[in-house]
C-alpha cells in the first residue's frame, strides 16, 4: 500500500489548472531517431535516447532568470564543474557527458515547452527547479522514463518511479524542526508555534509535518499562508504575536525569511525561528536582517551546510572556489554536485549492467540501497514511496562562514518520523 498517496494528491495544489502537454511519443520523433540508437554499440551496451558511442547528454530544466536564478546558475555550474570532473577522467562508460541547458524562468508554460524540446535527446535529468514545474511534467517524465532529480522536496513527489527526491521531504524536516525547539528551546506542553508558508505543495508538505509533529508533542500550530509575492510580513508577524507564539517555523523563500526575522527582531518579537532549507541563502547575511538572522534564525537541512568539516564538501568548495572564482558558494552548489555525482554512479552500475537505455539507468537507479557521495547522508532510493533519507541536520547562519552557515547539528532521525511514515499522515 502506497503510504503517501495522500501526499502525491496535493501536487495538484502546485500545478494549478496547468495540465502537462502531451508530447507526442518520444521513440517516434525525428530527433529521438537522429544519432541515438536502442542497439547495442561496439562496446556491447545497449543505447537508447540521449545515448551514442561517444557520449551521454543528460538535460536541466533550471531558472536562471526568475526568482530562483541565484539557486540555477549554482546548481548549473557545480553540474558543469563535475562533467568537467568526469570528462577529464575518460567520461563514463567511454562517453563524454554533456548536459543541455534550459532556463524556464520558473514559468511552468515554458519549462513545459522546454521539456517537449529536450526530452527527445537526453537519457536522465539531474536538475528540475521547481515543485510546480516537476508536478507538471509528472506524466510526461513518468512515461518517457527519463530518470529526473527534482531540486524540490514535497512528498507529493514521491511514489514515480523515475522521479527521485533526493535526501529528505518538507514534512520530515519540519518534524525535526518541531523536535529541536522542544529539546533545545524549552517550548513545552500547551505552547503555541506560528508556521509562516507558501501557498503550494512546499508550504503544505512542511505544513503536514509540523501540525503532526506538534500534536504528538502536544503544542498547537497556528498557520500564516503566504504567497512568493508577499515580500512584507508585517501583518504576518503581527497575527503570530497576537497568537502568543513561543517559536516560528517559516517555509517561504529567502526574502520571506528575512522579512519575518526582520519584522518579528523590531516588533519585540524575539522568538526562535527554525526555516525549511529553500528558506535561506547566504546573500541575506549582508542585509540589514542579519543581525536578527543571526540571532534568532537556524535551518533544518537534508544537506550539511557547505562550510562542513566533511573532506568530500571541502574537496567541492575548493574546487568550485577555483573554477568560478568570485561565484558565491551556497547550498546550491552542494545539491546541485550531490545530484550529478548520484546519477553519474547510476550511469556508472546501468553500464556495468549493459544497459544506458533510460529504463535501464532508472533500474540501476532503483538498486542503490546505501548511495554515499560523501557529501551527506547515505540515501536508500529503493522505496519509490519513501524519502531517500529522513536524517536532518540543524543549521546556524554565521556571515564569517562559507556560504554564510554553520552546522550546529550533525544528521539525525528526529523521534517519531517512522511513525508518521507508516502511518501516512
Amino acid at each position: 500500500m502506497n503510504t503517501h498517496s495522500r501526499h502525491r494528491t496535493t501536487r495538484v495544489i502546485a500545478a494549478s489548472a496547468l495540465s502537462a502537454v502531451l508530447l507526442a511519443v518520444t521513440g517516434c520523433s525525428s530527433k529521438a531517431d537522429s544519432g541515438t540508437s536502442t542497439e547495442k554499440g561496439g562496446d556491447g551496451v545497449k543505447g537508447g535516447p540521449g545515448v551514442t558511442a561517444k557520449t551521454i547528454k543528460l538535460g536541466a530544466l533550471t531558472d536562471l532568470t526568475g526568482p530562483y536564478a541565484t539557486l540555477g546558475k549554482s546548481i548549473v555550474q557545480a553540474q558543469q564543474m563535475w562533467a568537467d570532473e568526469t570528462n577529464a577522467k575518460g567520461g563514463i562508460c567511454d562517453r563524454k557527458i554533456e548536459i543541455v541547458v534550459k532556463d524556464h524562468g520558473y514559468d511552468v508554460q515554458k519549462a513545459v515547452t522546454a521539456y517537449a524540446d529536450i526530452a527527445p535527446d537526453v537519457v536522465a535529468m539531474p536538475q528540475v527547479i521547481g515543485s510546480p514545474v516537476v508536478a507538471a511534467l509528472l506524466d510526461d517524465i513518468e512515461r518517457d522514463k527519463v530518470l529526473t532529480f527534482p531540486q524540490a522536496w514535497a512528498a507529493s513527489l514521491l511514489g514515480k518511479d523515475p522521479v527521485q527526491v533526493l535526501g529528505t521531504t518538507y514534512d520530515v524536516d519540519m518534524i525535526g524542526a518541531v523536535d529541536f525547539l522542544t529539546r533545545t528551546k524549552g517550548l513545552k506542553k500547551g505552547d503555541t508555534i506560528g508556521h509562516v508558508y507558501f501557498e503550494g505543495d512546499y508550504g503544505t508538505n512542511a505544513l503536514e509535518g509540523s501540525t503532526w509533529a506538534a500534536k504528538r508533542a502536544g503544542l498547537k500550530i497556528t498557520g500564516q499562508k503566504i504567497k512568493a509575492t508577499d515580500t512584507d510580513l508585517s501583518a504576518q508577524v503581527s497575527a503570530l504575536r497576537k497568537a502568543g507564539v513561543k517559536a516560528v517555523l517559516i517555509s517561504a523563500g529567502p526574502a520571506q525569511t528575512a522579512s519575518l526575522v526582520g519584522v518579528a527582531a523590531s516588533k519585540g518579537l524575539r522568538v526562535p525561528v527554525v526555516s525549511s532549507a529553500p528558506g535561506f541563502a547566504p546573500q541575506l547575511m549582508k542585509t540589514p536582517a542579519a543581525p536578527a538572522l543571526e540571532a534568532m534564525l537556524s535551518v533544518v537541512s537534508a544537506a550539511p551546510a557547505v562550510s562542513s568539516d566533511l573532506p568530500g564538501v571541502k574537496s567541492m568548495v575548493a574546487a568550485y572556489q577555483k573554477k568560478y572564482p568570485g561565484s558565491q558558494v551556497d547550498s546550491g552548489v552542494l545539491s546541485g554536485y550531490n545530484a550529478a555525482q548520484l546519477l553519474g554512479q547510476d550511469l556508472k552500475k546501468a553500464c556495468e549492467d549493459g544497459s544506458l537505455a533510460r529504463e535501464d539507468v532508472v533500474k540501476a537507479h532503483r538498486a542503490q540501497k546505501n548511495a554515499d557521495t560523501g557529501l551527506g547522508t547515505p540515501q536508500d532510493f529503493s522505496d519509490v514511496n519513501r524519502p531517500a533519507s529522513v536524517s536532518s541536520y540543524i543549521l546556524k547562519p554565521d556571515p564569517k562562514a562559507v556560504g554564510g552557515i554553520v552546522q550546529a547539528e550533525e544528521a539525525h532521525e528526529a523521534p517519531g518520523v517512522e511513525e508518521y511514515l507508516k502511518s501516512g499522515s
